[in-house]
């Protein structure tokens, strides 16, 4: 079964992508006449969307669909998530993160587990308590802005599947904006984390200090779960 996302680029050159019925009850003015995410299938919805002037691609898991005016963004697109026309291997099913806020949210929730460099991390909180999750600069919105236990920013730039050099452009951008505004007088790091770092990212960051590379890997296990508990372990 194809899953169906509503594709957002940013204007930091990134995406946002999200469940297509889920961003169409939060987003009701975008409804095609007559439809709801409730009543009407997922196809319906494409249809619908498509008279009103939306893009459509569709690969063999995933029908994106993007609104007006920003259909110069599929290639774009297709370098960060990758397109139809992506090598067989890489269509293979595989433990990952299937959108990108996933990736984001659960590195955020387990922040102070991670270490860079070796020392520990939090999430940084602005003066008016505004978090770093999504932190919105003057460049762009940073996906994860975090500070070590030593002080220095740690600006984080996520990617749900490959991570191609270009990332190095747009983490280092943020590093910059850090440097020279909130973070002054402070050392700024910047971490990519993908599903894959392609050797080109690598030769990028090897000449671009204070730049780490993380693969993350999804581990899913069942535990058998049959058994019936004995009377003494029976809680009421």
């Amino acid at each position: 079964m194809k899953r169906f996302n509503v594709v957002i680029p940013r204007t930091d050159g990134g995406i946002e992508m999200y469940p297509m019925k889920e961003w169409l009850r939060q987003h009701p003015e975008h409804l095609p006449p007559g439809l709801n995410p409730t009543s009407n299938s997922s196809h319906q919805l494409r249809n619908g969307l498509r008279r009103l002037g939306w893009s459509v691609q569709e690969t063999p898991t995933e029908v994106r669909m993007l609104m007006p005016g920003t259909a110069g963004f599929e290639t774009a697109i297709d370098a960060v998530i990758g397109g139809e026309h992506e090598e067989a291997e890489s269509r293979v099913p595989d433990m990952s993160f299937t959108l990108e806020y996933q990736l984001r949210d659960f590195i955020a929730q387990n922040l102070t587990a991670i270490t860079v460099q070796d020392k520990r991390l939090q999430l940084y909180v602005d003066p008016t308590g505004r978090d770093g999750i999504e932190f919105s600069t003057a460049v762009g919105l940073i996906d994860i802005l975090a500070v070590d236990e030593a002080g220095a920013f740690v600006v984080f730039e996520l990617k749900r599947a490959r991570s191609h050099d270009e990332a190095i452009g747009q983490l280092t951008r943020y590093m910059g904006w850090v440097k020279h505004t909130i973070g002054k007088g402070r050392e700024v790091r910047g971490v990519i984390v993908a599903k894959t770092i392609t050797n080109s990212l690598r030769y990028a960051a090897s000449v671009i200090q204070n730049v780490s590379l993380f693969e993350y890997e999804v581990d899913f296990r069942l535990k058998p779960a049959h058994e019936v508990p004995s009377k003494e372990n029976i809680k009421s």
